[in-house]
């Protein structure tokens, strides 16, 4: 059974879920308003040890004596005017080291036919070399990662999945159940990506998160011997929920503030790279339990229920947290 060999994957995500919170980001904007000069949007968000951070641009680059500084609940945020003799071409942005340990930051780069380069400032890539003129392989490749970390970082999404896969026993309706959850969040990242349709971000987070909670009694009544629609045709549930979770795969396109041109390179880019991560996590399970049937490696059952526990656990803590967020109280 699968069940036996997910643990592993579950510990996983309990371990990502519990430092995903100490993981602060901060976003970088330079627009480009003449050959030499961009309007500098810098955001973090509001802690204390945070104030006064700043991006370490190149050296011959000189700010604005007077930025703009305001602070909301959340945020720091500072406009500015920078001046870059020769532009920003070839030339090098980066983190101090001891802050890029604990903050990720999406830097954007945007040129005045609104064109956009896209960076990440990350405790592996701290720094980053402005491109003069970035082709469609670069762009593509940049669409294409974003939509691989999307779905590797997105926890709620691989929980999703890994509850899936806890019901279907056969390789054919694993892969009845994963295309049709392909097709579904295809359809709704690409209607919320060209602004078709659109959800709130705090009501969409609890409906996503209830969908994960809606599979851990499904798998207790497969467990049992029981029956259910989710259980005789678990596609059918994955292309409806596939709507829901499309949505928040969009909010990670969404957030590159892309171009209208930009859009259509971007859209597909960025799905395939959502289907590369998706594929990846359920390879590995299915890898881990063919690895550990050839090894003839069997787990106690208290074991084997872990990843019911953490899918319906996470679900139900999840659907909590997220509706009391919404509710306005905490």
């Amino acid at each position: 059974m699968i069940r036996r060999s997910v643990f592993i994957l579950s510990l996983i995500l309990l371990t990502q879920v519990a430092s995903a919170h100490d993981l602060l980001l901060g976003y970088l904007e330079l627009r480009q308003t003449g050959p030499e000069t961009f309007a500098m949007l810098w955001t973090l968000p509001a802690k204390d040890e945070l104030r006064g951070l700043h991006p370490d641009l190149p050296a011959d680059c000189k700010t604005d004596p007077e930025p703009q500084r305001m602070q909301t609940a959340d945020s720091f945020i500072e406009r500015t005017i920078i001046t870059c003799p020769g532009g920003l071409d070839g030339k090098t942005i980066s983190l101090d080291p001891k802050w890029a340990a604990m903050l990720d930051v999406l830097v954007r780069v945007v040129r005045p036919d609104e064109s956009t380069q896209v960076y990440r400032l990350t405790p592996v890539t701290d720094s980053f070399i402005v491109e003069a003129a970035p082709g469609w392989v670069q762009k593509a490749g940049t669409f294409l990662v974003q939509g691989i970390e999307h779905i590797l970082m997105g926890i709620d999404h691989l929980l999703f999945v890994l509850g899936l896969l806890l019901i279907v026993d056969s390789r054919w309706m694993l892969a009845k159940t994963i295309t049709s959850f392909t097709i579904a969040h295809s359809i709704t990242l690409a209607l919320a990506a060209l602004t078709y349709t659109a959800a709130p971000a705090l009501p969409l987070n609890a409906a996503i998160a209830l969908s994960i909670l809606f599979l851990g009694p499904e798998i207790i009544r497969k467990q049992r011997g029981q029956s259910s629609l989710t259980i005789r045709h678990p596609w059918v549930v994955a292309f409806a929920f596939g709507l829901l979770h499309g949505v928040g795969f969009a909010s990670g396109l969404t957030s590159l503030g892309l171009s209208r041109h930009e859009i259509p390179l971007a859209l597909l880019m960025f799905n395939v790279g959502v289907e590369i991560g998706q594929l990846f996590f359920v390879f590995i399970i299915i890898g881990l339990e063919h690895g550990f049937r050839k090894l003839e490696i069997y787990w106690p059952y208290w074991v084997q229920q872990i990843p019911v526990y953490v899918v319906g656990g996470l679900g139900a803590y999840w659907t909590i947290q997220r509706t009391l967020i919404m509710m306005g109280y905490t």
